[in-house]
């Protein structure tokens, strides 16, 4: 309650924090804005039925916006899949990790440019397989889902999609700026959290008509409430690496002689793994169920979210791309040679190579039980519940974003409470003088 009372002492952050809602409301707004030449009585029908297919899950990161084909229908994934093409060629071309790495802030705007022409690629692919598959689907009664098909809806639905995608790219690299907190991950969580009340009355609806037994529901509930402790005690886990600093003296100063931590935590990649995961099996799956080729629509069917084969291969994605985003982020080479230059060691590691070479040690056997942790959250829910019938807005990967979105909003608004406290203490001691 102390932390909300200085929310209203510090204007700057509450104008962030306002900047940040007012832009998810208008992101909500447009969830409810639907493209032209579609029957929704059709669509509604269709989706009744595909609750827990890969169109729920494609659903619940979108915040709604498929089930109701809106202009945001394909939400922000484009964006965070041309994310992912772009950081696996700054592995292998030579030019990207020279742009990320030695350019500086030019180089970073010309990755980001890249990223948001790859966006622009994928959402009119995307948008183009969207306007086919709705052409060619019926609703469970027969009635079609397109009211006038041919190239005018084609053009028109890869048009809107193009641009509600966008446009949302843009809102979410204004709620970066201006707002407070990672944009794109705030509507990702917007999505889900929006998604949470009609997925409880669903679930209370199931438990009155005597298909959800009361005990389970229980059971559910209590699951939910652990792994959610169980999230948030692994989110704040780390593995702290000592550092010393060697007394040295400058003229008739003296400094070091001090004694601190290299924090690690144990899931340094965060929500970032079980987002690209999501992404990447839900693009061809989703091209897949829209097609009339038979093998594709075998494929769909071996990789429903139920599967094992869909599992294992959301298992290996989830630790491959742990390890690679935990590469991108930490950066073990330039940490061993600050600490080597501040007159520092780890104690029993000489400086230079042997640091760098164990600090990537305990990084990788952290990260590979970080990786284990996100799998089994993202897994283990889903599998159970999914055979209780239960909206995958329960599952563990729903679960995983929300908290940890969360927990880094909450943080960042901490950290900007603690800056600005120390900015206004350094005010009155200047006063002071």
């Amino acid at each position: 309650m102390s932390g909300v009372e200085n929310l209203a002492r510090v204007p700057e952050l509450k104008n962030k924090l306002l900047w940040t809602f007012a832009l998810l409301i208008v992101y909500r707004m447009g969830i409810h804005i639907p493209i032209p030449g579609v029957d929704s009585a059709a669509l509604a029908e269709f989706f009744a039925q595909a609750q827990n297919t890969l169109f729920g899950i494609f659903d619940m990161f979108s915040g709604g916006g498929l089930s109701n084909m809106s202009i945001f229908a394909l939400g922000i994934m484009p964006y965070i899949s041309a994310s992912i093409i772009i950081q696996l060629l700054t592995v292998v071309s030579p030019e990207l990790k020279r742009l990320q790495k030695e350019e500086g802030d030019a180089g970073r705007k010309k990755i980001t440019q890249y990223t948001r022409y790859g966006t622009v690629l994928i959402t009119i692919v995307q948008g183009f397989a969207i306007a086919t598959g709705l052409e060619s689907a019926a609703s469970p009664t027969g009635a079609p889902m397109v009211l006038i098909p041919g190239i005018g809806f084609k053009l028109m639905t890869i048009l809107t999609l193009t641009a509600g995608t966008v446009f949302l790219m843009w809102l979410g690299e204004q709620m970066t700026e201006k707002g407070i907190g990672n944009g794109i991950s705030l509507i990702i969580y917007a999505g889900i959290i929006s998604g949470l009340p009609s997925a409880v009355v669903n679930t209370v609806q199931l438990m009155t008509v005597g298909e959800i037994s009361l005990f389970v529901l229980l059971f559910i509930g209590l699951f939910m409430i652990a792994t959610l402790g169980f999230i948030v005690f692994m989110e704040r886990g780390q593995r702290r690496i000592p550092i010393h600093y060697a007394k040295r003296q400058q003229g008739r100063r003296m400094f070091g002689g001090q004694t601190t931590h290299l924090p690690l935590k144990i899931n340094t990649a965060g929500v970032i793994p079980p987002i690209f995961a999501s992404s990447i099996l839900m693009f061809p799956a989703t091209v897949a169920q829209f097609s009339d080729v038979q093998w594709l629509k075998d494929m769909s069917a071996y990789m429903s979210p139920d599967s094992i084969i869909y599992n294992l291969v959301f298992i290996g994605i989830i630790i491959f791309f742990c390890y690679f985003y935990t590469a991108i982020m930490f950066d073990p080479k330039g940490i061993s040679e600050n600490i080597q230059k501040q007159g520092g060691f780890i104690p029993g590691i000489r400086p230079g190579v042997r640091t760098r070479e164990y600090i990537d040690r305990v990084l990788a056997r952290i990260t590979l039980w970080g990786a284990f942790y996100v799998a089994a959250v993202c897994v283990v829910p889903m599998f159970l519940i999914s055979n209780f019938g239960v909206p995958f807005y329960f599952g563990g990967t729903s679960l995983l974003i929300v908290v940890g979105v969360a927990m880094d909003f909450m943080g960042q608004i901490e950290s900007y409470l603690i800056s600005r406290q120390y900015e206004g203490l350094m005010g009155k001691a200047g006063k002071g003088r």
